[in-house]
């Protein structure tokens, strides 16, 4: 007979606690296999490194001033998608199709709002999603000192999310909200995570994504109600993006240069790069932090709660969609999920103590009949 013994940093056992012995170590078969397919991320191309030269700022960060120009010629009463297509232009850009184009969502919202605003509301978003994972973990980590290792792990996944001179940038803002929708979501409170969410994709269409694995879960999980609101953002979202490429069409003319294109086939190594430059897994050695991607994602499988169900899938979409369709200048897709990722460090040392003493511990319970 097994039987959990006490967990380590979660108040409760982990999902691997109660597995009979030939499974567990099938299990550690697989986690060895997966961690050795994370290690993939070693020969697979990235971005360019940055220089953290000032003199370099427009060759690091091309993008960021890119986004920076459209919101200061819409703060000078430009044109939207005029000022974004003379921008895209003079970069030398793809203008089509019209997913070139970011939604005007932000670039709007920032330029009406004060730099300082700006900024604040940023910090204010990125503190509103720790209190929020504050709250998610606690029942989860009772005890003070692994809660705090958490909440350091999300620290760690969100160093990119509170540079000032990234404000501009759509990921970003989605990322972050992404985040704060995750957390908030609970079975019969789905309302506030959804409205979230739909700004999320109003600032980064991309954040799709999210929303579908959010509503594919409900289905599956019997919310019926719930995935009808999901459902219902996508619809919205579908409506603005409509509208958007009718105006794009409006300033882009037969001439202007077509992307290459997104079918990539990086392979999962790829997602792994982009988790390990968006996090404080980039301070790291890159095979440690390669690794640590991986331990972080196991980690996710060993909590029983069900908001791990979601997150894991919604890691597993985006290294889905990053593995095909991302390109080496395109590994900035990754933080729309980078935040939440290391949290699993947290739950890892409990899945990986249950899972080798089920694997390897030969106790066994002996019942004995004494006769006098």
């Amino acid at each position: 007979m097994a039987r959990p013994r006490d967990p380590l940093w979660l108040s409760n056992p982990s999902r691997f606690a109660l597995l009979k012995q030939g499974r567990a170590r099938t299990a550690l078969l697989l986690l060895a296999a997966f961690l050795l397919l994370c290690l993939t991320a070693l020969s697979v191309a990235g971005p360019p490194p940055v220089s953290h030269n000032p003199a370099n700022r427009a060759q690091d960060q091309a993008d960021v001033m890119l986004y920076e120009s459209i919101v200061a010629g819409v703060r000078g009463g430009g044109d939207y998608y005029a000022v974004a297509a003379a921008a895209l232009r003079a970069g030398d850009y793809p203008l089509r199709p019209f997913v070139t184009f970011r939604l005007p969502t932000l670039a709007i919202v920032e330029a009406f709002l004060p730099a300082p605003f700006v900024l604040l509301l940023l910090y204010g978003l990125a503190t509103g999603v720790v209190a929020a994972w504050f709250v998610r973990l606690r029942p989860a980590l009772s005890r003070a000192p692994p809660l705090g290792i958490a909440l350091a792990l999300l620290a760690g996944g969100m160093v990119a999310f509170v540079q000032p001179s990234l404000a501009p940038f759509h990921e970003i803002w989605a990322g972050l909200l992404i985040a704060l929708s995750l957390a908030l979501r609970r079975p019969g409170r789905w309302i506030e995570a959804a409205a979230i969410a739909m700004i999320a994709m109003l600032v980064r269409e991309t954040a799709a994504l999210y929303v579908i694995v959010m509503g594919g879960m409900a289905l599956i999980e019997g919310y019926r109600r719930e995935a009808i609101g999901w459902a219902a953002t996508l619809v919205v979202l579908a409506g603005v993006v409509a509208a958007h490429a009718f105006a794009v069409a409006h300033v882009v003319g037969p001439l202007d240069p077509a992307s290459p294109g997104w079918v990539g086939m990086l392979g999962f190594g790829f997602f792994v790069k982009t988790m390990t430059i968006s996090t404080a897994l980039n301070l790291a050695p890159a095979w440690a932090a390669a690794l640590l991607v991986g331990l972080a994602l196991f980690g996710w499988a060993s909590w029983t709660d069900p908001i791990a169900r979601r997150a894991l899938m919604i890691f597993a979409a985006y290294a889905v969609l990053l593995s095909l369709f991302g390109r080496p200048d395109t590994f900035y897709w990754g933080l729309l999920v980078a935040p939440t990722l290391l949290i699993g460090l947290a739950f890892a040392p409990d899945g990986l103590r249950d899972l080798y003493v089920a694997a390897l511990d030969s106790r066994r319970i002996t019942v004995t009949r004494s006769v006098r």
